[in-house]
């Protein structure tokens, strides 16, 4: 991801597509989220056997990045942009399921007893940032000194080495195989509270639509060179490692709850200075740096409420519910959105409705808040 995330947007721009194309490309992950996570979370507490369907993932992504490489020879062509949109699109439905089949099978190997640790939690995912880290510092220089145009032959490269790694971990059981039936996944949503932390979710993700697909064109239009960029990119990892390292002391000072409430009024600060001061380096250092507690803090304090509310065969299937409606429907609507809002107004318009929609989710983290004090376990 951190080869191909920040860069693909800069990547489509290089091959002449407008903005409006290329957030619909983009966009397509988002849509992936609507329709992947969920079978195969449905497959993995069936089969409880996450690793195995993370290889097969893993594999077909690779074969599908292939695709990439014929692209730029015709998107001169409507069917070159056509080409691209079925290459992506096959990519992300199994990109998309990883990450949900991944969290599924971390969240049972840290959990002793059918308690999450946190710490331990923390101390594993630290690896992913640093991997993202490392990616997004060398592919932004390889980028600068080479131009874009080996983008779809290193995020081949990158999916090769993920695949290998996924042979070098041990399986795990989500759950426990047996006659029983599967519990049904209805009623925990039906919980008010389940209910408000999947709202507050929604809109703190979609406030951050803005970050995740046009942060770096923005970058772009306000001059900062494609090194900054990914320094921008990086600077964020940074602190979200730190956090990752540190969250079996922070963690525990305050509620589940009050994290949600914590993070998304940190996320109206960021987007409040993404718009309004991007052209100045020192302002958005800060924003950058704010990071740590908008995703970091807030994906290990969600990771923590659906461990305990989607426990043993209720994991997979909580885990891609959370990918569909925290990430996959808010990517979907703001990258089109903000595809239109940004050709109509300029790319600050989408962080200025960025700010707006965290504040929706800074009112329904504070409903979640209200509603914890009845669940010690919030």
């Amino acid at each position: 991801m951190g080869v191909f995330g920040p860069y693909l947007p800069l990547w489509l721009q290089a091959q002449g597509l407008s903005l409006n194309h290329i957030s619909l490309l983009v966009s397509l992950q988002a849509l992936t989220r609507l329709l992947a996570p969920y079978g195969w979370g449905v497959l993995s507490d069936r089969s409880s056997q996450p690793v195995t369907l993370l290889r097969l993932t893993a594999f077909a992504a690779l074969v599908c990045s292939v695709g990439l490489w014929l692209a730029p020879f015709g998107l001169g062509q409507w069917w070159g942009a056509a080409w691209l949109g079925v290459v992506l699109f096959l990519l992300f439905m199994n990109t998309s399921a990883m990450s949900p089949l991944n969290e599924a099978a971390l969240v049972q190997w840290v959990s002793e007893e059918g308690r999450f640790d946190g710490k331990l939690y923390g101390q594993v995912r630290v690896w992913g940032s640093l991997g993202f880290l490392v990616a997004v510092l060398a592919a932004g220089r390889w980028f600068e000194g080479g131009g874009m145009a080996h983008l779809p032959h290193l995020t081949s490269a990158m999916l090769l080495v993920v695949l290998a790694s996924t042979f070098a971990l041990p399986n795990v059981h989500n759950a426990a195989q047996g006659p029983q039936p599967r519990p049904p996944v209805w009623p925990v949503l039906r919980q008010p509270l389940i209910a408000w932390f999947f709202a507050s979710a929604f809109f703190h993700v979609l406030a951050h639509m803005g970050v995740y697909v046009f942060l770096s064109l923005y970058l772009d239009a306000l001059g900062y060179s494609k090194t900054m960029i990914g320094l921008m990119w990086a600077l964020g990892v940074v602190v979200e490692v730190g956090w990752f390292l540190t969250q079996g002391r922070w963690l525990p000072k305050l509620s589940l709850a009050a994290w949600l409430v914590l993070c998304a009024l940190a996320t109206v600060l960021r987007m409040g200075l993404t718009a309004g001061l991007g052209q100045y380096l020192l302002a958005l250092l800060l924003a950058q740096a704010l990071h740590a507690i908008t995703f970091a803090s807030h994906h290990s304090a969600c990771i923590a409420i659906l461990s305990q509310h989607f426990a043993g065969q209720l994991r997979g299937r909580g885990q891609a519910l959370f990918t569909v409606i925290a990430y996959g429907v808010p990517g979907v609507v703001g990258g089109i959105l903000g595809g239109t809002l940004s050709s109509e107004f300029g790319l600050a318009s989408v962080f200025w409705a960025s700010l707006a929609v965290s504040l929706v989710a800074s009112a329904c983290a504070w409903r979640v808040w209200l509603l914890s004090g009845k669940h010690s376990n919030f």
